[in-house]
């Protein structure tokens, strides 16, 4: 195949591309000179009415004032320019080249219109006046403030299309004589630039962009062909690096994604190269926008910037606590190691972050559960021994005392008692619940309910306070029914210790939506809002001394708390101090 050169590849184009360039430059340069010439004419006119309205000043204004039509022809002489002077009713009341008299209204001109509107008109029209085109330009005549007129000053379009066109033929003239300059230059430059030299170049961006499946065309240039093959080979050796590390990546960012502990990268500089989804949502930030800004831009937690710094700073692997609460109180047990190179080289820093809130959580809880274990039943213990040492120190030959701390014993015995069924109770609970053994049965629930009421109706009827029962008799909801009347008798007996006598207990059940609602109401004293979040926690107790004065082993609104969970609902409570508290168990409708 024979081969061309690239001269004649490339002058014909460059030369047509030159041409239209300088074309298109020609003409908005013309363009461009025309509209700035009749926006300099426009302006010389409105300045030459502004020394007619200067001269119009004292005078009063007439339709038969000569000294306005003798003005304008003074002036008109003065600067070769037709001026007009029109009332504001439209009539002439002057003219440097025709009769006022003879001319008509020109009321209905748009220039004198603008101007009327305190604006400069300005219009190129035929005059009938006169015969030919003619560019106006009006401004108002306001002497004082008060409208009376317009001044009108105009020039004839031929002397200004006379001044365009030569313009117009210099630049043209120009035009012509930088187009003959960029052919000669265009030859001189294709002899040095070829068409398939566009094509590598063309192809090698398209390498660098990624797109290594199109190969570059192999010129038929013998000092291109060889480069072509070159770029080529080159693109096949790319594209299987390049998969091979594409899946390396992924693999990395699966391991990343999927991992529920924070992972960073930095740099040896602080900034930030990579985070993982995990870390990104612990410290709410956007992994698009903070990727290789400063750490100590994007970490907000002074805690945790301490640790980076420590981290950056240190050779040696550490490890500490962070505790973030951006959102809400988070601990992080946080992991900080160099990342080196083969060779040792230091290249950054990874940090990891586990969150441990709910480890904590636990051992909080499990502390505070052995403390108040401890306690509640220490108390019962504690009294026992005393009165059994106080009856063995010779209280029994003293019946009447012996009988009285006899009872005492046997009382704190049966709070041993309930304490320890009411844990055992809680226990089976948590660990059926959590062996999937808690079974539920779709049934009406009133009769469940007025069981609960009749355990309870004893205690009431001895402060003399009545339980009402509102429960419609075909409600029904997926149950588990010795345990409901459980939580139900639990939450309707506090209610009855913690009422006056002659109150009122409501018990109430009602159907929203998929859940079912039971409601405990009491007239009692009512519980303080800041009691509210832990009133559900094992032996806590919002009033001490009186829960203990009143009884019970203060467990069992957990109680109430698991059984409710283990329907798959919750239990929540309302309370108006010194009004009344409402106990609100949430159950799975039928």
């Amino acid at each position: 195949m024979t081969r061309i050169k690239l001269v004649w590849r490339l002058f014909p184009a460059f030369t047509l591309i030159a041409v239209i360039c300088l074309v298109a430059g020609t003409w908005y340069t013309a363009r461009l000179w025309r509209t700035f010439y009749l926006g300099e004419t426009a302006v010389d006119l409105e300045n030459r009415a502004r020394l007619v309205e200067i001269y119009l000043q004292d005078v009063i204004p007439a339709p038969e004032a000569l000294q306005i039509n003798e003005i304008c022809q003074k002036l008109g002489k003065l600067t070769s320019t037709r001026l007009t002077v029109i009332l504001a009713s439209g009539i002439v009341a002057g003219d440097s080249q025709e009769d006022p008299k003879r001319m008509d209204n020109h009321a209905d001109r748009p220039e004198f219109q603008a101007a009327m509107q305190g604006r400069v008109g300005v219009s190129t029209r035929f005059s009938f006046t006169l015969g030919h085109n003619m560019m106006y330009v009006a401004v108002p005549w306001r002497p004082k403030d008060q409208p009376l007129g317009v001044v009108r000053a105009a020039l004839p379009m031929q002397a200004i299309e006379g001044a365009i066109k030569a313009l117009y033929f210099k630049v043209a003239l120009g035009g012509l004589g930088v187009a003959l300059l960029a052919a000669v230059l265009g030859f001189f430059i294709a002899r040095r630039i070829s068409g398939p030299l566009n094509d590598l170049q063309r192809g090698a961006l398209r390498f660098a962009r990624g797109d290594l499946d199109r190969k570059v065309p192999i010129p038929h240039t013998d000092e291109l062909a060889s480069l072509a093959e070159a770029l080529n080979y080159m693109a096949d050796q790319l594209q299987t690096q390049i998969q091979a590390l594409s899946r390396r990546r992924k693999e990395q960012e699966a391991i990343l994604s999927s991992m529920t502990e924070g992972v960073l990268a930095l740099d040896a500089e602080g900034r930030l190269l990579t985070i993982n989804s995990a870390g990104a949502e612990m410290l709410s930030i956007d992994p698009a926008t903070t990727q290789n800004l400063p750490v100590q831009e994007v970490v907000q937690d002074p805690g945790l910037k301490w640790f980076i710094n420590r981290t950056l700073s240190s050779p040696e692997p550490i490890e500490g606590e962070v505790e973030l609460k951006d959102q809400g109180r988070r601990i992080y047990k946080a992991h900080g190691t160099s990342l080196r190179d083969p060779q040792g080289t230091s290249l950054g820093t990874l940090v990891v972050l586990h969150d441990i809130t709910q480890l904590r959580q636990l051992e909080n809880t499990r502390r505070d559960f052995v403390a108040n274990v401890s306690h509640e039943l220490k108390t019962p213990i504690t009294s026992i021994k005393g009165f059994v040492e106080t009856l063995l120190a010779g209280a029994l030959k003293e019946p009447e005392n012996a009988e009285n701390f006899l009872r005492i014993i046997a009382k704190q015995t049966d709070r041993l008692n309930e304490i320890i069924d009411d844990l055992l109770t809680l226990s089976r609970i948590e660990q059926d619940a959590e062996r999937r053994q808690i079974f539920l049965n779709g049934q009406k629930i009133k009769g469940v309910l007025q069981s609960a009421i009749q355990v309870c109706e004893a205690k009431a009827a001895a402060k003399d306070i009545e339980i009402q029962l509102s429960c419609p008799d075909n409600l029904r909801a997926r149950i588990n029914p010795p345990l409901l009347e459980q939580a139900l008798v639990n939450l309707v007996d506090n209610a009855v210790k913690f009422s006056e006598p002659g109150k009122v207990v409501e018990v109430e059940a009602r159907r929203e939506g998929p859940q079912v609602i039971i409601q405990v109401r009491d007239q009692g004293p009512g519980i303080p809002s800041e009691h509210l979040p832990r009133i559900f926690e094992r032996f806590y107790r919002a009033d001490s001394g009186r829960s203990r004065k009143i009884g019970g082993s203060g467990l069992g609104l957990a109680i109430v708390k698991h059984i409710a969970l283990a329907h798959g609902g919750r239990v929540t409570v309302a309370s108006s101090p010194g009004q009344e508290t409402v106990f609100s168990l949430q159950v799975p409708a039928d």
